[in-house]
């Protein structure tokens, strides 16, 4: 006969069952891991980036000292105090400051491309002669016989496996020419914004 204190076969009961309102021992393990995650993400950032993150300043002092130490351990130890830091903020709190880091992988991703395609009209400068009309017809202000003693040069640089000093002032030119569009292209939309006087 079955013993009636172990329980029988199909006999339930949720008497002793409790209701769990708050997150298990795994959950709350999981959530601090992020945060020490992203603790570590804005230690790694460039300082100034870090100083313009709204967040508590004792949270923004702690992240800013882990960056100053160069020992191994007191790093360690620092990171896991930025983490513990990082666990006395809101919800609200840590969404902008994921939301911030996110944004500046879009930017670097951006500036990145921006980047790979002035390389690839640099490369076409050189392979090209008609990639130098083409810039001239767009900025004809530039000085048209220092670029092509410029084009010469690299092209020469290259052949000869000597330091690339005419082909990065090509870069350098292209990007100054790059950033002024840009800003051009700014100043036009804020006229464009702007209500036209009657």
């Amino acid at each position: 006969m079955p013993n009636a204190n172990r329980g029988a076969v199909g006999f339930q009961s949720s008497e002793f069952e409790q209701e769990y309102e708050r997150p298990s021992k795994s959950e709350l393990k999981r959530q601090m891991d992020e945060l020490q995650k992203l603790g570590a993400q804005l230690v790694a950032e460039p300082r100034d980036r870090v100083k313009r993150v709204p967040m508590p300043d004792e949270v923004k002092d702690a992240i800013l000292m882990c960056q100053t130490i160069t020992n191994h351990e007191g790093r360690r130890r620092q990171l896991q105090f930025v983490g513990k830091k990082m666990r006395t903020l809101s919800e609200e709190e840590v969404a902008v400051i994921q939301r911030t880091i996110d944004s500046w992988k879009g930017a670097s991703k951006a500036e990145t491309a921006a980047l790979h395609a002035l390389e690839r009209r640099r490369e076409k400068l050189l392979t090209d002669d008609k990639a130098l009309t083409d810039l001239l017809t767009e900025h004809p202000q530039l000085d048209v016989q220092h670029l092509r003693t410029l084009i010469r040069n690299a092209r020469k640089e290259q052949a000869e496996n000597k330091p690339p000093k005419a082909y990065r002032e090509l870069f350098q030119i292209l990007k100054d020419l790059s950033k002024k569009d840009k800003k051009a292209a700014s100043d036009e939309e804020t006229d464009d914004d702007e209500p036209a006087d009657e």
